[in-house]
């Protein structure tokens, strides 16, 4: 009983509502579709702003977070010494590197230490950079490609020989000694400009 008293009220309450007619306009003419069709028809003369990826790609920025690279000194020995301060800085725990000490015979960096395992699990990178402000050396930067799309999650961890940057001109492959006369400090400083021809070793 008492849910029936309930809908009574419900019902004496709405019919209270006022209740405004509105005016429903007719059609609107030959005059006004002829203006919606040519709306239509005046975008077929306009130059269209899609872009045809991925056979046009639309240019990144200067600053653009893209794929990271390990550098090398003109010479050709690594930048990175191994130092681990880009995994500590990493918010998104995506950096792993795992050190090793340079020797005579091995010598893969200026420093007393080298990367020896680098990798970058691109599943958690969040491209924020931070990483880069950390590195001491300017060992690691990053690149304007974006393209990193794979078929396999194993595809998208980097390991150290997919971030090394190329061999450019007046570079050797390491492992080969320092330049004649040149520390590690020189390096940092820009001193060295090119491989010695001393530093080719013949193996």
């Amino acid at each position: 009983m008492a849910e029936i008293e309930a809908f009574k009220n419900n019902d004496r309450d709405l019919k209270k509502v006022e209740f405004t007619q509105v005016d429903q306009p007719g059609s609107v003419g030959f005059f006004g579709h002829a203006k919606g069709f040519w709306v239509t028809f005046s975008t077929i003369f306009k130059k269209p702003e899609t872009v045809e990826y991925p056979e046009v790609k639309a240019p990144t920025q200067e600053r653009f977070h893209g794929r990271h690279q390990l550098n090398r000194h003109p010479d050709g020995l690594e930048k990175c010494i191994g130092c681990e301060l880009c995994a500590w800085a990493c918010p998104a725990d995506a950096i792993y590197v795992e050190g090793a000490d340079n020797t005579e015979e091995n010598r893969m960096s200026p420093g007393e230490r080298y990367g020896k395992v680098y990798q970058i699990n691109y599943l958690r990178c969040v491209f924020c950079g931070l990483c880069i402000e950390a590195c001491p050396t300017r060992a690691l930067t990053m690149t304007n490609e974006y393209e990193l799309a794979d078929d396999s999650r194993e595809k998208l961890i980097f390991e150290k020989e997919d971030l090394l940057g190329p061999l450019r001109a007046g570079m050797l492959m390491p492992p080969h000694p320092m330049y004649p006369e040149m520390n590690d400090t020189n390096y940092y400083k820009g001193d060295v400009t090119q491989a010695h021809p001393s530093q080719d070793v013949k193996k």
